[in-house]
């Protein structure tokens, strides 16, 4: 059986995640995270950037919603522009949310990737239930003893999906 904390794909940024990339795994839609994988966490609205990437995904017919542990003030704020299905406070690594998400966009779990910063969380969320789970790098993490403490217990699996995927380049985005 395959960890559940070690990643599925792993890329330097979300923009790495193009709609290519997506239909040659057979995704569809995509599960994502907002404060540090797309932006950071004092960034309260989606720049031209995030804009561009979700514009190159929709109009590859991939669908996408924003499942968040924030809270719903901040993913309505980061959402408002976007208009996607979103799901804020949604206790990640927990499915309800996930579920919800799939169903509300109309597609099964065998169509469907997360795509996230953390393991404990995102990974954990996605593996669990199947799903592909693609991480990213913290964009700018915070520095608490808590998140710390996290980021400590990832190394390990960062460090073998990067040897087994021969993605040692990797690391560096990581610091580990």
């Amino acid at each position: 059986m395959k960890n559940r904390l070690t990643p599925t794909y792993m890329f330097a940024t979300y923009r790495d995640v193009t709609p290519e990339f997506l239909a040659a795994h057979g995704i569809r839609a995509l599960l994502s995270d907002i404060d540090n994988t797309l932006a950071p966490y004092e960034q309260p609205e989606p720049d031209d950037d995030i804009r561009a990437w979700i514009a190159a995904l929709q109009e590859a017919g991939i669908r996408i919603a924003l499942v968040s542990n924030n809270h719903a003030a901040r993913v309505e704020l980061f959402n408002r522009t976007l208009g996607l299905p979103a799901f804020p406070d949604s206790h990640k690594p927990g499915k309800k949310y996930l579920l919800r998400a799939m169903e509300e966009m109309g597609v099964t779990p065998a169509e469907t990737a997360v795509l996230g910063d953390q393991l404990l969380t995102d990974a954990y969320a996605g593996q669990r239930m199947g799903l592909p789970a693609i991480i990213v790098p913290p964009i700018r993490d915070k520095r608490n003893l808590f998140f710390r403490f996290k980021r400590l217990l990832e190394r390990r699996f960062i460090r073998k999906y990067a040897k087994l995927h021969g993605r040692e380049d990797y690391m560096k985005f990581w610091k580990v």
